[in-house]
């Protein structure tokens, strides 16, 4: 194979593209786009023993994360494997041999460095409380900050696949019903997963002022303009002092649900989270007041103070 060279085109590479990408979330969607991009930079169009090496050590020095480079570097054997059956031609995918993760020593898993507690919640939230006060934030982005926060911490949604497209109209019709859940659509959810997910009546607080006087197909959440106050702001954790970020919210909700005994099933459900097997595909559909009675027995005792202790303040 030391001489053998194979091609392909620019629009084969976009073909694949768009045929890896038709129903995908936006942020998998950007993975495949960089793969693509740096498949094409780093190969030109050949596929040779020298142009696959030079890709797997071009992916192995950029990408420090391993996840990272694993999703570049199998994004490209299956290109490799595209090719060979549009082609009829096996040797591209024969090429995979030059593209695979190097075999490495398992190291212990340690336990993650972002850990969130309610202490860490009730920071943010002066934080944002504050920025109100000195005239960083308006009325209603404080509003809508603070019933992002509440809603993300505890119910642990995506923050871009499902709190940012969230309407109005959705939430106007969950809190009017005695057990309040919010019906979040397939195309709200990053697997394509219709489920109910409950509102603990803190959160029901902090939406009723941002739902007031407003179109019911328009946005609940200024979630894009949080995410950028965030990543200007130094608002920190207690454990660690790593600044907290989007996703944040949702790991708490993981975290402390494992400190209050959420129930696994209620838990996989709301978060739509390991809930790709036979089982909830074919047989689980609970209803959506029962939903609400089994996250409500967990933490319908979990509240936040907004204005933070006087020892929050002082980090």
């Amino acid at each position: 194979m030391s001489g053998l060279e194979l091609w392909f085109a620019h629009e084969d590479l976009n073909g694949y593209l768009t045929l890896r990408s038709a129903g995908l979330a936006h942020k998998s969607v950007n993975w495949l786009r960089k793969s693509a991009e740096l498949l094409w930079n780093v190969t030109r169009g050949t596929v040779s023993m020298v142009t696959m090496r030079h890709l797997r050590d071009h992916v192995l020095a950029k990408y420090k994360n391993s996840e990272a480079k694993r999703k570049v570097l199998q994004f490209a054997r299956a290109f490799l494997r595209y090719l060979a059956k549009i082609t009829f031609d096996q040797r591209y995918a024969a090429f995979d041999l030059f593209l695979q993760l190097p075999r490495a020593v398992k190291e212990q898993k340690q336990v993650t460095e972002r850990i969130v507690t309610k202490e860490d919640i009730e920071y943010l939230l002066s934080a944002i409380k504050q920025a109100h006060r000195s005239g960083e934030v308006n009325t209603y982005h404080y509003l809508n900050y603070t019933a992002i926060v509440l809603f993300g911490a505890m119910t642990g949604q995506r923050p871009l696949a499902t709190i940012a497209r969230l309407t109005v109209g959705q939430l106007k019709e969950a809190v009017r019903t005695d057990k309040p859940v919010v019906d979040v659509l397939p195309s709200q959810d990053k697997i394509h997963m219709q489920h109910y997910v409950p509102l603990h009546p803190q959160v029901i607080d902090a939406i009723l002022p941002v739902l007031d006087s407003r179109c019911d197909d328009e946005r609940v959440f200024e979630q894009l303009s949080f995410q950028q106050w965030l990543r200007y702001n130094e608002v920190r954790f207690k454990h660690g002092g790593a600044r907290i970020e989007n996703g944040d919210l949702r790991k708490f909700s993981k975290q402390h649900g494992d400190v209050i005994g959420w129930d696994q099933s209620n838990r996989a459900y709301i978060l739509t989270h390991n809930v790709s097997g036979v089982d909830w595909s074919h047989y689980k559909h609970p209803l959506p007041e029962h939903v609400y009675d089994v996250y409500m027995k967990y933490w319908r005792n979990v509240t936040f103070k907004s204005n933070g202790s006087k020892k929050e303040k002082k980090r």
